[in-house]
């Protein structure tokens, strides 16, 4: 797909985002720059970017708070982008909703390929406009990327759609949390496996509420010592 997105680079460092800006730029994406928390929210306000960059170790408002607000009113792309590496670190940010995960120093291309790939999983191009899969109390929309639970559309982050869409085209099917890592976020991702468990817990909440097995949506259940699969009600 040719590239004309909106990217919005949250960094307190103006180096750091011109930096950015330059790769980005020379990609063919719109750049626009905040250097707090505050600043992100108002960018996504006035600008209605289609992914955003976000440090962590910002002044005002840090990047994880910043993560929560952003999740709690939309679901563009987060890409988070920090010095902090330890993994502790790396799963609060998954749990907040992040998409992705690049620890500084890094390659500028490195990071403009991430873009374009969590782009590409959030704007496939269009062929057949895609299947729908259908489930009892679970409709699977490829083409518009939604998920519908008995009749009420749930807000899923990218990656958490990635992940169910890909469990549901494999009902009954056992993946362990490897071979997910490797389908679901690809190319070269370097988290964690228990990164597959924030975003398995979430998408579980998300389906059917704590405590009632995703409410005959079906649900993703735990193999233990293998992974998991997703079963239809």
């Amino acid at each position: 797909m040719g590239f004309s997105a909106t990217i919005l680079v949250a960094d307190d460092e103006s180096r750091m985002r011109q930096l950015v800006r330059v790769y980005l730029e020379k990609d063919g994406f719109q750049v626009i720059e905040a250097a707090d928390g505050e600043e992100v929210m108002a960018r996504l306000e006035e600008n209605d970017p289609d992914l955003v960059v976000l440090d962590l170790m910002m002044p005002k408002v840090d990047g994880w708070e910043t993560c929560r607000r952003i999740r709690a009113k939309s679901d563009i792309p987060v890409i988070i982008l920090t010095a902090r590496g330890e993994e502790l670190d790396r799963l609060l940010g998954f749990e907040l909703g992040a998409d992705d995960y690049v620890v500084k120093p890094f390659s500028p291309r490195e990071l403009v390929a991430r873009v374009k790939a969590l782009l590409r999983r959030v704007q496939p191009e269009k062929k057949d406009g895609g299947r729908v899969l259908r489930f009892p109390g679970l409709v699977i929309d490829e083409g518009a990327r939604t998920v519908t639970v008995n009749g009420h559309e749930v807000g899923l982050t990218p990656k958490e759609y990635d992940l169910l869409h890909f469990l549901a085209r494999h009902p009954g099917q056992v993946f362990s949390r490897e071979q997910i890592l490797e389908k679901v976020w690809g190319y070269d991702f370097y988290g964690d496996a228990r990164t597959v468990d924030t975003h398995i817990k979430n998408i579980r909440d998300k389906l059917g509420g704590k405590g009632d097995k995703n409410s005959g949506a079906g649900r993703i259940t735990t193999v233990w010592g293998v992974g998991y699969k997703f079963e239809p009600q």
